[in-house]
């Protein structure tokens, strides 16, 4: 017999909620396994159909679940954020500046090759999380991704986000993003005075 409920709570980081009957009575266990369509997340009031079966531990869990609204179409300002160039352009410049600073001596050839290394690393971090977000698996810390991008691996994770659509559009994310990118920014630009560049010559010796 197929049900009918609402997805009345979810956990992203575990991968599990629950679905409350919609005539009622005690709320089911539903893992994201059970999704049919798990092309985006599940959200607390989704309405699903579901059929009833009994675990090894006989509590009964939803399977074969089916998502029974349509996705919405994004916000105004989830699309802006995610479609919007200006950040493409704002890494593509720096990563202009470090090479140009770099060829004219002004930096080490290690700065520019950290940025390399650390950018690439990042990218493939957002990527693993965005698939583990589809299949229920232990998601990336939001504190993780930020240090990456903190480190040097922000140009990697601004194309991660345009590219895989991934965290551009949470805004809380967002804010504290673009505060990584720009306490990196100010780094780097005291490695370009004098006494920055000495301190990192004397470091990297």
């Amino acid at each position: 017999m197929r049900h009918k409920g609402k997805i009345t709570s979810w956990i992203p980081d575990r991968g599990f909620g629950f679905v409350t009957p919609a005539r009622g009575g005690q709320p089911v266990f539903m893992h994201i396994t059970a999704i049919a369509d798990r092309s985006r997340p599940p959200t607390s009031g989704e309405m699903v159909t579901y059929d009833v079966a009994i675990d090894e531990k006989n509590r009964p869990r939803a399977v074969r679940v089916r998502r029974s609204i349509p996705v919405r179409p994004k916000s105004r300002a989830a699309s802006a954020s995610t479609s919007s160039s200006i950040p493409l352009i704002v890494a593509s410049l720096f990563v202009l500046l470090v090479v140009a600073a770099t060829l004219a001596g002004r930096l080490p050839q290690a700065v520019i090759l950290t940025y390399g290394v650390v950018s690439i690393l990042t990218f493939l971090v957002y990527w693993y999380d965005k698939s583990a977000a589809r299949n229920g698996q232990w998601r990336t810390k939001e504190s993780s991704l930020l240090f990456l991008g903190l480190a040097g691996g922000w140009p990697g994770a601004v194309i991660a986000q345009r590219l895989l659509r991934h965290k551009s559009g949470k805004r809380t994310f967002q804010v504290a993003f673009w505060g990584t990118v720009v306490m990196n920014s100010i780094a780097l630009g005291w490695l370009l005075t004098d006494s920055g560049s000495k301190l990192f010559e004397q470091l990297l010796k």
